[in-house]
C-alpha cells in the first residue's frame, strides 16, 4: 500500500513538474560563412559562423558548442568550443565554431563527388547543441543545399 502512494505520489509530481517548462518554439540556424583555419598534419580546419535566432519569449545563454556537419549525406567536419553567450529574447547573434575535417572525410567527400554529375545543390545537414546546463541544452538542426562553384577549364 505505502509503495502504491509513493508511486501515485511521484507521477502527480512529475506531471506537475512538467507543466513548468515552458514550450518554446526552436532556434532558427543559418551557415553565414565558412573560413579557412590553419590545420595540422592530415587535418583541414574551418570556422563554420552560424547566425542564431531567437524567437521566444526567454533568452538563452550557453556556456559551449558542439557542430556536426554532414554533406551529400555523408560526415564531412565536427567541432566544439567552449564559449560563452547570451542571445537575448527575439535577439540573435553570430557564433564561430572551429571544425575539422579529417583527411578520411575528405577522401570520402572526393569519392562520393566523383560519382555525382554537378556540384550544384548538394544537401547539407548542420546538427549541433547549444550547451547551459543538465536541463538547458538547446538542440538543433539546419538542412539546405550547397551551391560550390564549378571549376572552369583554362583556355590557352
Amino acid at each position: 500500500m505505502y509503495a502504491r502512494v509513493c508511486l501515485i505520489l511521484l507521477l502527480t509530481l512529475g506531471l506537475n513538474a512538467c507543466a513548468l517548462f515552458q514550450g518554446r518554439d526552436p532556434l532558427n540556424i543559418s551557415v553565414i560563412g565558412i573560413d579557412p583555419l590553419p590545420g595540422q598534419d592530415l587535418e583541414l580546419r574551418m570556422a563554420v559562423k552560424i547566425r542564431v535566432q531567437n524567437p521566444n519569449e526567454t533568452p538563452v545563454d550557453f556556456n559551449g558548442i558542439a557542430l556536426n556537419l554532414d554533406v551529400n549525406d555523408q560526415p564531412l567536419a565536427a567541432g566544439v568550443s567552449d564559449q560563452r553567450g547570451h542571445i537575448g529574447r527575439y535577439d540573435e547573434a553570430v557564433i564561430v565554431v572551429p571544425v575539422s575535417i579529417t583527411a578520411f572525410a575528405f577522401l570520402r567527400q572526393a569519392y562520393g563527388l566523383s560519382r555525382i554529375e554537378s556540384l550544384q545543390g548538394l544537401p547539407y545537414v548542420l546538427r549541433g547543441k547549444l550547451a547551459s546546463g543538465p536541463l538547458g541544452t538547446v538542440r538543433f538542426t539546419d538542412k539546405g543545399k550547397l551551391d560550390l562553384p564549378a571549376a572552369t577549364g583554362s583556355t590557352w
